[in-house]
């Protein structure tokens, strides 16, 4: 944990000499490194926090932890836009009308409203990775014995590799939603407004998976985490199916509302998958964390619907992702490593 927080401060500073340039690649290299450290983060602190109490409430846990990542990222473009976009922007107009150097002066301007705000960040991450290497934090042996493994593989556990295929299909259909969402609204029988109008929907869709995992903590502590995931996973492909049935506001709301049945699912397949894994969870974790990785296929392949057969009916394909997670709630995840003795 200690390190992946460092890592994304070391990213944080990055857009300081990036913006000083400025550089797409500089910033796109800090970006990396900054990705790079959250995902150190991802992988070491969901299991801690997993296996840190009974294992029956480990999804409890994990969803409230999670809910705090959902506050994040809702406040956190309202105030990223206060504090990097206040500064005025000029048209593509007056931008072909300016002289090289004043359009070099207008970019380095721009580029270094980064600058205060990153190493505002930077200087946080870093003292809470301080602050996490000074407190005595306990220890886990059970997850911490490595040569207790054996010769165990995490690829003899399908409630893991069926976790990882559903950590998947879930990013995928979250991002394919939350990224159509804009252009979704924008269209003449939905929302018919302005992007930018638009754009304001979008919180209410990242809101309600703040919400739904507070929601589903709770629920957690008294019902099957299994249960509360294959449940919310046939809500939501009800939802985007009566949204891609319906229009105007109907087909809007509904599939706004799917981001508070989304909220319960990466933390409780994180949970359900790596249970029972001991040594091996670290491992496990970070195949799980890999898995993320269909945020960024499974849109791509949206995209390429959407252009064939038209955004609306494009929304099929989370469908089938939450179809997938059902069934991994009720039946994959109950398949336990087979003897191999």
């Amino acid at each position: 944990m200690v390190a992946g927080l460092f890592t994304m401060g070391l990213g944080a500073l990055c857009f300081i000499p990036a913006a000083s340039a400025p550089s797409f690649a500089l910033f796109l290299s800090a970006l990396i490194v900054l990705a790079a450290g959250m995902t150190i983060l991802q992988v070491s602190a969901n299991p801690y926090v997993a296996v840190l109490g009974p294992e029956k409430t480990a999804a409890s846990r994990l969803n409230l932890a999670q809910a705090f990542n959902s506050l994040g990222t809702t406040i956190g473009p309202k105030l990223g836009g206060l504090l990097i976009l206040s500064s005025t922007v000029v048209g593509a107009e007056v931008l072909r009308q300016m002289s090289s150097a004043d359009l070099h002066a207008y970019r380095v301007e721009q580029a270094s409203s980064v600058k205060l705000p990153y190493l505002i960040f930077a200087l946080a991450l870093m003292a809470l990775g301080v602050a996490i290497a000074l407190f005595k934090l306990p220890r886990i042996a059970s997850v911490e014995q490595r040569d207790a493994g054996g010769h165990d593989s995490i690829w003899r556990h399908p409630a893991l590799v069926l976790g990882a295929v559903g950590i998947f299909v879930y990013v995928g259909a979250e991002v394919s939603i939350g990224s159509f969402l804009v252009n979704y609204f924008s269209q003449a029988d939905i929302g018919n407004m302005s992007e930018r109008v638009a754009a304001g929907f979008v919180s209410f869709y990242w809101g309600g998976a703040m919400v739904g995992r507070f929601i589903g903590s709770a629920l957690q502590q008294k019902i099957r985490p299994g249960n509360v995931l294959g449940v919310a996973a046939f809500l939501a492909a009800i939802l985007v199916a009566v949204s891609m049935l319906t229009t105007g506001h109907v087909a809007m709301w509904t599939i706004i509302a799917v981001g508070l049945f989304n909220s319960v699912m990466f933390p409780t397949i994180f949970t359900l998958a790596i249970e029972g894994l001991g040594p091996l969870t670290g491992d496990g974790s970070g195949l799980l964390v890999a898995a993320i990785v269909g945020g960024a296929i499974i849109p791509e392949l949206q995209g390429l619907l959407a252009d064939r057969i038209g955004i609306h009916h494009a929304f099929f394909l989370p469908i089938l992702c939450y179809f997938y997670i059902a069934f991994y709630a009720f039946v994959g995840s109950r398949k336990k490593i087979a003897s191999a003795h």
